[in-house]
């Protein structure tokens, strides 16, 4: 191929490439510097990710026809800025084709740095490039048939000005026609008429707001398939959580079809705003409605949804019952389409350009342990118990009442606190998209303390994590030595030397009754133990005592063979009352005006429980005790009736304990 030929190839890809090349730049730059999220910026991307998929190419073919013409030149400064034109557009290229494939992950950051910059360093060295060939170029070839730039063919303007008119006005028409055709999203109940029981707030007796004062559409808080198509690890924990179940688990479902049953559907409000935020914010809780406890609903399916917990911006207070201000996300292009490849368009506009979505998901307030306040403490008023406000669970006063929160330090606060989300939402390796530079995301398990959910779903990982869980450290356990007041008398002679020891001599004697004294610290639970529910969780110290040949001497707090805890065990626990004084034991709160009794043990703090027994005379020396803390996922009497044809019995965690051998003497008969 002669000079000629080649020079003619090389115009004619010319053409094609820099049109392109301006017009990938153009919608580059559009996407760079213009932050705010608008239905044309979102057009103006896809255009940019379709003509850099296009000019990544193109501009291959044009660096090797245009090296092939040039290679004989021998201009230094030409030949070296044109490699370095090609190193930038390689790495440009790299850069582009990674983010179109993987979307911007989060601990890449560094891969869409590397394309801005390598962007902007080609523009400046093609400037570079040009100017040089200019400089360089004989006056006689800068008039001549080939004009200074060989490879700019006749009528090369004007057909780049037209690609890229045509290129913005496809935009500008697909964006008006798109803003003409989008339907926005509901902001009526989707239950006609919508009963307002409790007022004029729509959401009352629950806490909760929303930005707008009105109600959510299904797609904007129901959307959490969606949201596990990118992050699919996140999603898979989601699902074994008791976020997930929290209006699926059977025990809810028959609590809270009992107070629809008592008081209306429109006083599950109260619950629904923690357990269903579905529910509560579409307006599905009016009579004619559904509440998030029946089998099939959407409310139902997603328990407590991302967008439950990632759509909260503000918190109106801290006083609980779901006190949290819901915002949906910004929808992107094609959001919840019905058509496959849309939503394909979708995902892959959220994925290239994520800063919309990480705004409306990412609130700073998520980070803060007032957002946990918002459902793990609770009142109930007037409205609820006909009788007046009362104070219930409430795991964050409690929180911030402990050493965890360095709210007690001398200088008032800081930084070094323990967070819920510290404890509750561990770091965990993960390849997620939104995963930070170490690789590591927030695990959304949500590990506490409910055992019996993953057992009753046969999720033997998430019970074991959560038994873990419950072993790491949270308790410490102490049986103190017993010491005796009474001396014994010898006539053997001793050596004085010994009398320097000031050790007390622990024994018991045959026949004598002993006392002992267990010390149980919490010093890992970030809050009162127990937490949360503790009218129906059952946490108790099983103390026990055997003899040399392992006979029982005494047992306190043993598991009877139907399942009871012995009645008189030393229980945490609180036995709430209604306004007749009866025990208020199928967690129906709404009947609650009191507690009749309460023990917990506040962070950093302990308790002592005492037992007594009878050495009887057949006791064989030594005697073993065992102290044991257990924990258990409701107490038996709820479970069997909340969990009806579900029931089982539910497994006693061992969460901390300590043992203590004691010899036994014989009292000698002094004369």
């Amino acid at each position: 191929m002669n000079t000629k030929d080649v020079l003619f190839q090389e115009r004619t890809i010319s053409k094609f490439t820099n049109a392109l090349l301006l017009a990938s730049a153009l919608t580059g730059l559009a996407s760079f510097i213009i932050s705010a999220h608008s239905i044309w910026i979102q057009w103006t991307v896809l255009a940019h990710i379709l003509t850099g998929a296009i000019i990544s190419l193109a501009m291959l073919p044009y660096f090797y026809v245009h090296f092939r013409r040039t290679l004989g030149f021998r201009r230094a400064g030409m030949v070296f800025s044109g490699i370095f034109l090609l190193l930038l557009f390689l790495l440009c290229a790299f850069t582009g084709w990674h983010i179109i494939l993987y979307g911007r992950i989060e601990s890449l950051a560094w891969v869409y740095q590397t394309h801005v910059v390598s962007t902007a360093s080609f523009v400046v060295v093609l400037v570079l490039h040009l100017l040089i060939h200019v400089k360089f170029l004989p006056v006689h070839r800068r008039s001549g048939d080939l004009g200074t730039f060989p490879s700019v063919g006749p009528g090369l303007a004007k057909f780049v000005v037209s690609l890229n008119v045509g290129i913005q006005g496809l935009v500008l028409v697909a964006t008006l026609l798109y803003s003409a055709l989008l339907i926005p999203p509901s902001t009526d109940a989707v239950i006609q008429p919508y009963e307002q029981a409790y007022g004029s707030h729509p959401f009352r007796p629950s806490q909760t707001e929303t930005y707008h004062n009105k109600f959510v559409a299904e797609e904007q808080i129901a959307n959490s398939q969606m949201c596990m198509s990118c992050h699919q690890e996140i999603g898979e924990q989601w699902m074994s959580s008791v976020h997930q179940q929290a209006a699926a688990d059977p025990t809810y479902v028959t609590n809270i079809t009992l107070l629809a049953e008592k008081k209306g559907i429109s006083a599950t409000r109260y619950c629904e705003g923690c357990h269903a935020p579905v529910a509560l914010l579409t307006g599905q809780l009016t009579p004619g409605g559904e509440h998030g406890g029946i089998e099939g609903t959407l409310a139902n399916q997603h328990g407590i949804s991302c967008m439950s917990c990632h759509g909260v911006k503000n918190l109106p207070h801290i006083k609980g019952v779901a006190s949290y201000e819901f915002t949906p996300a910004k929808d992107y292009l094609f959001a919840n389409s019905s058509f496959d490849i849309l939503n394909n368009i979708h995902n892959k506009l959220l994925e290239v350009r994520p800063s919309q979505h990480k705004r409306d998901v990412g609130h700073e307030i998520l980070a803060d342990p007032k957002s946990c306040a918002v459902c793990h403490t609770q009142f109930m008023d007037k409205d609820m118990n006909d009788w007046g406000w009362i104070q219930m669970q409430d795991d964050y006063g409690a929180w911030l009442a402990s050493p965890f929160s360095r709210q007690h330090e001398e200088n008032f606060s800081s930084q070094q606190l323990t967070r819920c989300q510290d404890c509750h939402m561990p770091l965990v390796a993960s390849n997620d998209p939104s995963a930070d530079n170490n690789g590591l995301v927030r695990s959304h398990n949500f590990a506490a303390a409910n055992t019996f959910l993953p057992l009753l779903r046969g999720d033997t990982k998430q019970f074991e994590a959560t038994k873990q869980f419950l072993q790491q450290n949270k308790l410490r356990v102490n049986i103190d030595q017993p010491s005796r007041t009474d001396a014994i008398q010898s006539t053997v002679f001793l050596d004085e030397t010994l009398r320097d020891t000031s050790e007390i001599p622990m024994f018991y004697y045959l026949g004598e009754t002993a006392t002992i004294q267990v010390v149980v610290s919490n010093i890992g639970v970030g809050h009162n133990f127990p937490g949360g529910t503790i009218d129906i969780n059952q946490a108790w110290v099983e103390f026990s005592v055997h003899d040399a040949q392992g006979n029982q001497v005494y047992l306190s707090g043993g598991i009877d063979e139907d399942g009871y805890v012995d009645e008189e065990a030393h229980f945490y626990r609180s036995l709430p009352i209604d306004k007749t004084g009866k025990l208020v034991w199928r967690h129906d709160l709404f009947n609650m005006v009191g507690t009749s009794f309460k023990r917990v043990i506040p962070a950093g703090k302990s308790d002592i429980a005492t037992f007594s027994f009878d050495v009887a005379p057949w006791v064989k020396s030594p005697l073993t005790v065992v102290a044991t803390v257990k924990y258990r996922k409701l107490n038996n009497r709820y479970a069997k009736w909340a969990l009806q044809d579900n029931y089982f019995e539910i497994p006693a965690i061992d969460m901390a304990w300590d043992t203590l051998t004691i010899p036994v003497k014989i009292r000698k008969t002094v004369n």
